[in-house]
């Protein structure tokens, strides 16, 4: 087993009956099913393994733990992950896009709210969800420490971890993040954390929609993170060499031809 905690990755979960957020085949990869899910959480749980917050595992980094971690702040954070976590005592960090709060299909303030009551952490993923590193300083100001500002109004608390949507990073978001009182910024970088990691550029993993069970296995034990990091590269290659956009709509038409098969 690799030393160090992976953190986990996850985004909305679908339930049957329920409406995604979005449709698009790019975001549709990143939904996992709530079956899935529970049987992803109960494997943790049948072997052992600490389920933490991304506040928790930086504390200490303990041996056989992951940080648990959601994007974007759908409403099923609250209707079925936060449930789920609580039945099998894990903690979890949910990294809220605040532009999405009142959006169909997204927390309402008030939910928000109720999730943070129920000890769960609460981090901060942007204002409006965009490419960080295509933003002005302006604009990035607005999308950092305003965001987070505007959340500890909504919750009344200080909130002290971010990621980055789209795992989009540099130096600025870093230096920005840290002058804003973030105690933590995570990417979309895969790798495993640990006491000699860079609190401002921490990994974290996506568990997709097409994750085995065997997969998930083997993601929280460290291993192979290496062959999926190296994928991770070469699209980041291919988005620096076409830019965000092109390189957004050629992926999008990929995907499409390949989930209408």
């Amino acid at each position: 087993m690799s030393a160090g905690v992976v953190f986990l990755m996850y985004h909305e979960l679908e339930s049957p009956g329920r409406r995604l957020c979005q449709s698009e085949a790019g975001y549709v990869r990143y939904i996992v099913r709530t079956s899935d899910f529970r049987a992803q959480m109960e494997l943790l749980q049948k072997q052992g393994w600490r389920g933490l917050s991304v506040g928790e595992a930086v504390r200490s980094f303990p041996e056989k733990s992951v940080a648990i971690t959601f994007d974007d702040g759908s409403e099923t954070d609250l209707l079925y992950a936060a449930p789920l976590l609580r039945e099998m005592k894990f903690g979890g960090t949910f990294y809220i896009t605040t532009g999405f709060l009142g959006k169909t299909g997204y927390l309402s303030p008030s939910q928000l709210r109720e999730l943070s009551s129920l000890g769960f952490e609460i981090g901060c993923h942007s204002m409006t969800h965009p490419y960080l590193t295509d933003l002005n300083d302006a604009d990035l100001h607005r999308e950092v420490p305003e965001a987070k500002l505007q959340l500890e109004q909504i919750l009344g608390a200080p909130v002290e971890h971010f990621s980055c949507p789209g795992g989009r990073y540099d130096y600025r978001v870093a230096e920005l993040a840290r002058n804003a009182g973030y105690q933590t910024v995570a990417t979309s970088r895969i790798q495993s954390n640990s006491a000699t990691s860079d609190r401002f550029e921490l990994g974290r993993v996506a568990v997709l929609r097409s994750t085995s069970l065997a997969e998930f296995e083997q993601i929280c034990q460290g291993r192979n993170l290496w062959k999926k990091n190296l994928q991770v590269q070469l699209r980041a290659a291919a988005s620096k060499l076409l830019g965000n956009s092109m390189y957004d709509r050629l992926r999008a038409s990929l995907l499409r031809d390949r989930f209408s098969r």
